[in-house]
């Protein structure tokens, strides 16, 4: 472990955390399992994973692309570099979104989560309540086989999976209760200072000149299928609140727009009532 620290030093600056998830990964076990046991041998095979695995992250390749996994919300998710690691920013939209459908139980609500990626928030929505349809789109084929994948091994069976750009490819009579999106929100022209973009897709982070062109997309598709009263939950970078909030009230003149903050109090997600 400690030569592990020490490798992964230089570029990380969570090393010891790094090696010990990893190790965890290597031998199947919880990260607590290994202070009681921090003795036991590795099996040569174990010893060559974890050296392999200490190796692609002195390059900077993200944890959870090594592990193929990240917690989101109650959830553990399958993620590849096909798909943007969850956040726990996200959790935001989960909580809000269960707030609003929480007043709701017992109806028969249509929830469309626009841009799913791993599916985190379709999954996670679905089975807080099982009672709702719910439709997880997205652009990317590779993106919406994870998304399935993890629908699948969570027992999310209230979902269905459509590819398409923004809402282009619903029928103009699909009505829905909730449209929720974490779009690629980075401005463009800060895509090559980012480490970010080093390992995830482009597609999943790059929002255009300004970072809000996809949001701008959706907001004007979505009045043709959003119910009277329905609700918008909008994840956004932190300093595109105002921004975000002006764009909503320009197709929603009459809806009220609230900019929420995260936990670092910054702008982290725009609600839309309709």
């Amino acid at each position: 472990m400690a030569s592990a620290r020490q490798r992964l030093t230089p570029t990380s600056d969570t090393a010891l955390l790094d090696a010990r998830l990893l190790l965890s990964f290597v031998i199947d076990q919880p990260t607590t399992w290994l202070y009681a046991h921090s003795d036991s041998p590795l099996t040569s095979e174990q010893a060559e994973k974890f050296t392999h695995l200490i190796e692609q992250r002195t390059t900077g390749m993200p944890i959870a692309y090594l592990t193929g996994t990240r917690g989101f919300y109650h959830w553990d998710f399958v993620v590849a570099p096909d798909v943007l690691i969850p956040r726990p920013e996200t959790e935001h939209l989960i909580e809000a979104a269960q707030t609003w459908l929480k007043n709701r139980q017992g109806e028969k609500l249509n929830i469309v989560d626009v841009g799913t990626g791993s599916g985190i928030i379709a999954v996670s929505l679905a089975l807080l309540f099982p009672q709702a349809s719910v439709t997880a789109i997205d652009v990317s084929p590779a993106a919406l086989e994870i998304a399935k994948l993890n629908a699948s091994r969570l027992g999310a069976g209230n979902i269905e999976f459509r590819q398409g750009n923004l809402l282009s490819n619903l029928p103009s009579d699909f009505r829905v209760d909730l449209i929720a999106a974490n779009l690629p929100y980075i401005d463009h022209d800060e895509m090559l200072t980012l480490e970010v973009a080093k390992w995830e897709p482009h597609l999943a982070l790059d929002g255009g000149i300004g970072g809000l062109d996809l949001i701008r997309d959706l907001l004007h598709q979505a009045p043709v299928h959003l119910k009277p009263g329905g609700l918008i939950l909008l994840e956004i970078g932190a300093d595109q609140g105002e921004a975000a909030r002006q764009l909503a009230l320009g197709v929603f003149p009459n809806a009220t727009v609230e900019v929420k903050q995260d936990l670092a109090g910054l702008d982290r997600l725009v609600i839309i009532q309709c």
